[in-house]
């Protein structure tokens, strides 16, 4: 695995799919054009850019480049970084049929151009290895009742809600979430706050 610093926008799920077999980062999908009407996943990608800055790889058909350039719009131009991959025409194996401009999308093109095109964005990368650091998981959402416990619906939206969070976020996406904003000490006091409150 490949670990990168900032987090990585892409258009779809199955983009993410293929990124996270690939790269140890955030990884966030904008549900193709549903990010121009989303305000909660717009918040998120600005507050990821705020942090650790946002790297956008989208398809290099014109429905990518829109959505690049809506991301753009919202993000200011220093916390961006593009990575583009070619021009690639074929389909996805996936798919009966090829897109509607015949070009592969990130999900299609092979593992070594998609690393290229970090490396000509002057993405930071380097191996994974294990870290010191305390993470967030699972297991502390169920511990600490965010998750699989009564009235854990409640409790997650009141932490989503004091942490400025979307609240349709994936148990896998609130830990690598977490993980991006919070330390674990930090975690457990936003916790032991919303309890109080």
């Amino acid at each position: 695995m490949i670990k990168i610093d900032r987090a990585v926008i892409v258009e779809g799920r199955y983009d993410k799919i293929k990124l996270a077999s690939i790269l140890d980062a955030v990884i966030i999908e904008t549900e193709g054009f549903g990010i121009f009407n989303n305000k909660e996943k717009q918040r998120l990608i600005r507050r990821l850019a705020d942090t650790k800055g946002i790297l956008i790889l989208t398809d290099s058909d014109s429905a990518g480049f829109k959505i690049r350039s809506f991301i753009k719009g919202i993000v200011p131009a220093e916390k961006i970084k593009h990575a583009y991959i070619p021009d690639i025409f074929g389909k996805e194996k996936r798919k009966t049929e090829p897109s509607k401009e015949g070009k592969l999308g990130v999900e299609g093109v092979k593992k070594e151009l998609i690393l290229e095109a970090l490396e000509k964005a002057g993405v930071f990368c380097e191996e994974t290895e294990n870290e010191e650091k305390r993470e967030i998981t699972k297991l502390d959402l169920y511990e600490d009742g965010l998750s699989g416990r009564e009235n854990s619906d409640e409790l997650r939206k009141k932490l989503l809600s004091h942490l400025d969070l979307p609240e349709r976020l994936t148990s896998n996406a609130l830990v690598q979430i977490l993980n991006t904003f919070l330390t674990y000490e930090e975690y457990k006091k936003a916790i032991e706050e919303i309890k109080n409150a």
